[in-house]
């Protein structure tokens, strides 16, 4: 048999990477349209805007549950399979929602849909890094994320679209459709790989012993909630404070999508140059958006710039699922999988603690603050996992 040329490798990862981002695609369309869609949620079910944020909070629950839930029991199971049966799972969820009759169905409902969720980037981040060259794994990680990210410019704008034009279930439907088409491309394109050697739920679970994997995880539960907490309510912000018109909603959300295009595809690469300096640098960087947020949203231009800008601190997700990575040992599948467990946990956590400042009578504007103290938080456990990490040094080196 002949060796595999570097060409076909970098053939395999791209078509391996467009597959899985349609994946991905569909899932951050599911995530995020249903902010843009809140009002029209709360109006048809009949609860008040907060509550309605509240579907938000039971898909993040699901993810954060479904993450470690999954990864540890589907550990030995071959790569493809298991995105494909997650992926799934994904659609059948979305279509059901559309169909949800009412406030406790609809969040029964979303908590279910995102169950798959985390798993399936967790093994879509690890299938990419295997399939990268050394000293691009970021930005192998980074190009799945792009489907995510991606999904807020042009799949989260034409959802929302949808949802206006035909009611807020159209949307649900146009997600399962794109995950149906996931399915059969992640069929075509994925190489058949299995688990990793000796894989079992016990080994993953070994995750847990791990104090960085926990501290790492801190950070992306608490120091990226900010985004989530303006996020989750931008729709209201806009129309109510910044006197935009509904129509003009979904071109700020595009610039949203934009940000978080751009800031996942330069945090990649910083990652992959210095990865500690990267996620410490991008948190203090969210401190300043988050704060110029509360500020910004009462004229058009700069709520737009700044919007923009608070889109790009999504930059530090590949930073730090390279980071677990690196630091769960061979727990590998549920410490890649936990990441995004953990950054929907930042999703209710956001979404909670915005809702509480609004139903305070705080006003909208003021998520801008819960999200800045919110990166601060963050950047402070950050610097007890950096702290812990050069102890554990030193200590090793005094041994030597």
């Amino acid at each position: 048999m002949s060796p595999v040329t570097d060409a076909e490798r970098d053939r395999t990862l791209i078509k391996a990477v467009l597959a899985l981002g349609v994946g991905g695609f569909a899932i951050g369309t599911g995530e995020f349209v249903i902010m843009g869609l809140l009002p029209e949620v709360a109006r048809d079910i009949g609860v008040s805007i907060p509550q309605a944020g509240h579907v938000i909070s039971a898909y993040a629950l699901g993810v954060v549950i479904g993450a470690p839930v999954l990864a540890v029991l589907a550990a030995g199971w071959h790569r493809r399979a298991l995105l494909i049966a997650l992926i799934a799972f994904f659609a059948v969820g979305n279509f059901a929602s559309a169909l949800a009759p009412g406030y406790l169905s609809l969040n029964l409902l979303r908590f279910a849909t995102g169950l798959p969720h985390g798993t399936y980037f967790g093994v879509a981040a690890l299938v990419a890094a295997t399939l990268a060259p050394p000293g691009r794994r970021a930005r192998a990680v980074g190009m799945v994320m792009l489907g995510l990210t991606g999904a807020t410019l042009v799949g989260v704008p034409i959802a929302a679209w949808l949802g206006q034009l035909f009611g807020w279930r159209a949307a649900f439907v146009f997600v399962g459709l794109i995950a149906a088409l996931a399915i059969v491309l992640l069929h075509r394109a994925i190489p058949d790989m299995p688990a990793a050697a000796g894989a079992s739920p016990m080994r993953e679970l070994g995750a847990f012993k791990r104090k960085q994997v926990w501290l790492t995880l801190g950070i992306a539960a608490i120091g990226f909630g900010g985004m989530f907490s303006v996020f989750s309510y931008i729709k209201p912000t806009l129309t109510e404070v910044t006197g935009l018109a509904v129509g003009g909603v979904p071109v700020v959300l595009a610039l949203f999508g934009l940000g978080m295009v751009v800031g996942n595809l330069i945090g990649s690469r910083l990652a992959d140059k210095s990865l500690m300096r990267t996620i410490g640098g991008l948190l203090l960087y969210a401190v300043v958006v988050l704060t110029a947020f509360s500020f910004s949203a009462h004229y058009l231009v700069p709520m737009g710039i700044n919007v923009f800008l608070i889109g790009t601190t999504v930059a530090i997700g590949p930073a730090l699922q390279i980071r677990l990575m690196d630091v769960a040992g061979d727990a590998q599948t549920l410490a890649a999988a936990l990441n995004h467990s953990a950054f929907n946990m930042a999703n209710a956590l956001g979404a909670w603690l915005g809702g509480m400042a609004i139903s305070a009578g705080l006003g909208w504007t003021s998520t801008g603050w819960v999200g800045a103290l919110l990166a601060v938080a963050g950047f402070g456990i950050f610097w007890w996992s950096l702290s812990a990490q050069r102890r554990s040094l030193r200590v090793a080196a005094g041994r030597a």
